[in-house]
């Protein structure tokens, strides 16, 4: 047994091992509830398949609830597959560290983390089981500068997995929600009807569901020509008994501005990046009142 004192332990004298990893842990609890005590309002974007469209719609809410004034950060917990600092064209970027704590990347006001900012390079794979991911994503919590912000976007990895789970087990479910993204297709339906299961069997709200791919902007002439099924989502919300945040057509400028890292929200005369500005409006109305009246297929 170790007689070495425990740096910031309150007792006198000397602690054993134990004592000296639960005064730890006790420390790390405390920086991290401090943390999100600045945090006002926590917005997990999720989904139950993967290819919809998640981190290009976690990305372009986020940068929109940024260009309408508020503190936004984004957080991208999508370790295997991290899209954030490629959406953003930051890739290749580090986080500065003060103080022992990294500082998130700042583009246009908005506060960015992603396991892609720590890799060597993009090709790096990080081959981890469950406790080594939960440990980063509380540190992306705790040890972050994060400051005042209004609204932490979290990029969630497909599914319902150790990630999505670990993030809402550390943020908890008072003043957090979840987004949902699904495409209209039956088979991203069925596993986005998953996800709402998985956030009422945790007591996470569910602020809505945005159907993406709905519909296709012809590039011509800006008409939003529907060319693939669409409807599926907003059918699901109502079936769900969840709201229907709005539908998002696809837009090739989309595929262009992901490449280049610039996000089409900030393209004033594509509807796609009107639909999402006004999901972000939306969005902050369910942010401050999650009880809101759910989907209708009247709406």
């Amino acid at each position: 047994m170790s007689s070495n004192p425990c740096n910031g332990c309150a007792k006198s004298g000397s602690c054993s091992d134990t004592e000296k990893q639960r005064c730890e842990k006790d420390q790390q609890h405390q920086q991290l509830q401090q943390r999100l005590a600045d945090i006002r309002q926590r917005i997990l974007v999720m989904s139950g398949k993967g290819g919809v469209g998640k981190s290009t719609t976690a990305v372009n809410l986020a940068l929109a609830l940024a260009r309408q004034g508020k503190r936004v950060g984004l957080l991208d917990i999508d370790l295997h597959g991290p899209s954030v600092p490629t959406l953003l064209g930051l890739e290749g970027q580090r986080p500065a560290v003060e103080d022992g704590c990294m500082v998130p990347i700042d583009i246009e006001g908005l506060k960015v983390i992603s396991i892609g900012f720590l890799t060597q390079t993009a090709d790096d794979a990080l081959i981890w089981r469950g406790p080594m991911k939960t440990g980063v994503i509380q540190q992306f919590l705790r040890d972050v500068q994060w400051g005042e912000l209004d609204y932490l976007v979290v990029d969630c990895p497909p599914g319902t997995g150790d990630e999505p789970l670990s993030i809402v087990q550390l943020l908890g479910t008072t003043s957090s929600g979840a987004v949902l993204v699904t495409t209209p297709q039956k088979v991203a339906l069925v596993d986005v009807r998953k996800s709402v299961t998985f956030c009422r069997q945790l007591k996470l709200p569910v602020y809505g569901i945005v159907e993406n791919m709905s519909g296709f902007v012809c590039p011509k002439c800006n008409e939003v020509i529907d060319i693939f099924k669409k409807g599926g989502g907003r059918q699901m919300a109502a079936d769900m008994q969840v709201p229907f945040l709005g539908a998002v057509p696809v837009d090739p400028r989309m595929v262009e501005a992901g490449d280049a890292g610039t996000p089409l929200v900030t393209v004033e005369d594509s509807p796609t990046a009107a639909a999402l500005r006004d999901i972000a409006q939306e969005l902050q109305l369910r942010c401050s009142n999650p009880t809101a009246g759910t989907a209708s297929l009247e709406d």
